[in-house]
């Protein structure tokens, strides 16, 4: 949301399309369309740039709100009721367990909670043949906000849809002209939608794989029946499905409500039955997932879930209720308590809001079936709902986000980071790397630099991969990456600028920030003509992409405690053991020693320095890490106390010679670009005259990218290590590269082509109202279109 707030006040260095912030510039219209795309977000832009928490808390508000105010809506749609009633079943819905503990962490999944709804009303417009523009533009707005969530609820408000389709007797030729009415308006909407579903599948395709998770074991039944009860949060991998106390002895309540059609019971009770079913056997919850497990924990989908259980519920409310029912939904709610009683995860707090909670709604629910014509009795049983509503919704909120632990996030260390990254900045000529991330996985974006970390369910593999095999470390299997942090790596991405660990320390104001500067080449170099790169290691990799031989890398010798074991250039495997391994190596004295564990799990000790490697592959690899002066012998002894047995490479030690990054960063801004211009999503640069070799852009060689040498024809470029390569042929004094996103022509080409229908569909329309008085033929069509039958005796329509 801050980058958000850049992008609306003309301050970010990309558009909407390319990102210069992070990951040293990757694709971020995708990422757009997966987490800004909730309308909701953009009214950030109004307030202050340093009040983003604030910002995310309204959006998060608002977008509950308007999901709840759309289902209140929509159970009056379903069944007719009081208003106030609606209200508190909504509410049940709003503040249900999955928007406490998942979804009110991510306002772009929280458009999921607007999207059920909305495409619910979606379906009672075409059950009553009617709004089938406004419903195709609807299906299209819960699309664009969220492509997770909306394919998900889409299923549900189907599922919504057959229920009422089915429940209630209707003409055969009804059924048939509703259902297609709803799968040509869906279509259309999803057609509309096609730029962010083209660009996303395109994106997803060429995307860091996720870290494997473990799959989903036998919870046991009553783990899962602990989740429908108020404050019972088990955990992952269990479904927050929650709906209050009212709401569960509602839906409970729902197979002995006689007043409600024994079809329509059944409809109801067998479509919540298929859906729990679901949520229990792990291949169909692969399937909820599109077949993968998200890391972040399963269940992103419990919603849907808990949307349906208002739903039922409702049904049961509007036929009011009667003894019998209400006594068997108490019953059904006691067995299900009985399993889940032994749960960790119910606590007193459970007990007392079945306890007491549930008895003042029981006894409001009865006073309302008795139909008083005093109005007081009906007052009093409408505030006793309302205050039970209101208490479940302060109560759960509090078990659920009150024992969360602070994240230690300071708005003032925030805005002194981002002061010291912008007083750095020297974009486009250099970066400002606002690195070590001192606050969240995506600081390039909060403080508004150009620095390596990124955390996307979109970043390119390639550009995950590029930071990683130049010495930066990632977690998530490469989801999350993170800035280099050596200075050769430094100067390979043309870092002149970037904060130092003082903050870590509680270092003297502002908050310990302090931007380092340090000499790089431009953001575009030139490689001789005839370099090979050389794939054999992390410094070999860094010296080809540099032009130069900087680093003493021989393979060390093993010369204390257990014995390593050594798989040729895949490394070495390191046993365990208190008294550690010894490696030594020969370098030039009075450079600098740099070690490189990648997925290497224990402890470095060498020329008096120790630190802590936390590696595990491929989720945590470990960045390059500093260990000192090389002294006058030239010998350096690194000693390696691992977990347990644990690889390294054949070549951790790195030895920079003194001197050397300086020389060749020297030779690099001589023989690079002169002038480097940077687009949102474009860069040009001006080359010495004659220029000949590879023109070297230190950006990931990502799809979409397109480059032309001195005015020729634009290319795809040539990856040379995972960066941007452009061959100059002969000399040319002129790069220009382009980047547009891969699926967004197909995407907006569909679109248009699906717009033109439906502008075409909607004159038909407008067309058809101006015709002349209905013929009596016309009058009968639309007479059968009502919802037929009768209500049964004891509803609110009864009434």
């Amino acid at each position: 949301h801050a980058h958000l707030w850049d992008l609306l006040h003309g301050q970010a260095s990309g558009d909407l399309l390319f990102n210069w912030n992070s990951g040293y510039g990757v694709p971020f219209l995708a990422d757009f369309f997966a987490y800004l795309m909730n309308p909701l977000s953009w009214p950030t832009a109004l307030l202050p740039r340093d009040q983003g928490q604030l910002a995310v808390l309204l959006v998060t508000l608002a977008t509950i709100g308007l999901g709840t105010a759309l289902m209140a809506h929509l159970l009056g749609r379903l069944h007719p009721g009081p208003r106030w009633l609606r209200v508190l079943a909504a509410v049940g819905y709003g503040l249900c367990a999955w928007v406490l503990d998942v979804g009110g962490a991510a306002p772009m999944w929280l458009w999921g909670l607007v999207s059920l709804p909305l495409l619910g009303l979606v379906g009672d417009w075409c059950l009553h043949e009617r709004r089938w523009v406004a419903g195709a533009l609807c299906v299209t707005l819960a699309w664009a906000g969220n492509l997770y969530t909306a394919a998900l609820a889409t299923l549900v408000a189907g599922l919504l849809f057959a229920v009422r389709l089915f429940a209630t007797p209707r003409a055969f030729r009804h059924r048939v002209r509703a259902t297609g009415r709803a799968v040509t308006l869906t279509v259309t909407g999803v057609l509309l939608a096609s730029p962010v579903l083209f660009v996303a599948v395109r994106a997803a395709r060429r995307a860091q794989p996720e870290s494997p998770v473990q799959p989903l074991g036998p919870s046991g039944l009553g783990a899962h029946l602990a989740q429908l009860l108020p404050t019972g949060y088990g955990g992952r991998p269990l479904p927050d499905v929650s709906i209050g106390v009212l709401g569960l002895l509602l839906v409970c309540g729902l197979p002995f409500n006689r007043r409600v059609r024994i079809r329509e019971r059944a409809a109801w009770c067998a479509a919540l039955l298929l859906v729990v079913l679901t949520f229990l056997w792990t291949p169909t919850v692969l399937v909820w997932h599109g077949l993968a497990i998200p890391a972040g924990g399963p269940y992103r989908i419990a919603f849907v879930l808990s949307g349906l259980l208002v739903l039922a519920g409702w049904v049961s409310l509007a036929h009011r209720p009667d003894l019998l029912t209400l006594l068997g939904g108490a019953a059904l709610v006691a067995l299900i308590a009985v399993p889940a009683a032994a749960r960790l995860s119910v606590d007193a707090s459970t007990w007392v809001l079945l306890g007491v909670g549930g008895g003042a709604v029981l006894a409001a629910l009865r006073l309302l079936d008795r139909r008083h014509t005093d109005r007081r009795a009906n007052a009093v049983a409408t505030w006793v709902l309302g205050g039970v509503v209101l208490g479940n919704a302060v109560w759960s909120g509090y078990a659920a986000l009150g024992a969360a632990p602070d994240d230690g996030f300071s708005p003032a260390a925030a805005r002194a980071g981002y002061a010291a990254v912008r007083a750095g900045s020297d974009w486009p000529d250099g970066r400002s790397d606002p690195g070590p991330h001192a606050f969240t996985p995506n600081d390039p974006l909060l403080l508004n630099g150009q620095g390596g970390g990124y955390f996307s369910g979109y970043l390119p593999t390639v550009a995950a991969l590029l930071p990683h095999d130049l010495g930066a470390g990632w977690t998530a299997g490469g989801r999350q990456t993170a800035s280099v942090t050596d200075p050769v790596g430094q100067a390979l991405f043309g870092v002149r600028a970037h904060l130092d660990d003082a903050h870590l320390d509680d270092g003297p104001p502002p908050h310990g920030f302090t931007a380092v500067r340090a000499a790089a080449p431009p953001l575009v170099t030139v490689l001789p003509p005839g370099a090979r790169p050389d794939t054999s290691s992390v410094w070999s990799r860094q010296e080809s992409l540099l032009g130069s031989q900087v680093y003493d890398a021989p393979l060390p010798v093993p010369v204390g405690g257990p014995t390593p074991t050594l798989h040729g250039t895949s490394g070495w495997s390191v046993p365990g053991g208190d008294e550690g391994t010894v490696f030594t190596a020969a370098c030039t004295p009075g450079g600098t020693a740099f070690f490189h564990g990648v997925w290497y799990r224990g402890t470095v000790s060498g020329l008096g320095t120790s630190y802590r490697s936390e590696g595990e592959q491929p989720t945590t690899a470990v960045a390059i890490h500093r260990l000192g002066t090389v002294p006058a012998d030239g010998v350096v002894r690194v000693t390696l106390r691992p977990d347990g047995v644990s690889q390294v490479p054949a070549r951790p030690i790195g030895c920079l010679r003194a001197g050397a990054l300086e020389a060749a960063v020297a030779r690099l801004a001589a023989t690079g670009a002169t002038h480097v211009e940077a687009g949102g999503h474009t860069v040009t640069a001006t080359l010495p005259a004659g220029s000949t070799g590879t023109a070297l852009l230190s950006v990931p060689a990502t799809e979409g990218w397109t480059c032309a040498a001195g005015g020729g024809r634009a290319a795809a470029p040539t990856p040379v290590l995972g960066m941007i390569g452009m061959p100059l042929g002969a000399g040319a004094d002129r790069i220009a590269c382009s980047f547009r996103p891969p699926g967004l022509t197909e995407g907006l080409t569909v679109t248009s082509g699906t717009a033109a229908v439906l502008a075409l569909v909607s004159v038909f329309a407008l067309l058809s109202r101006r015709r002349p008085a209905h013929t009596p033929r016309r009058e009968r069509r639309r007479a059968a279109r009502r919802s037929p039958g009768e209500p049964p005796s004891g509803d609110f329509r009864a009434e």
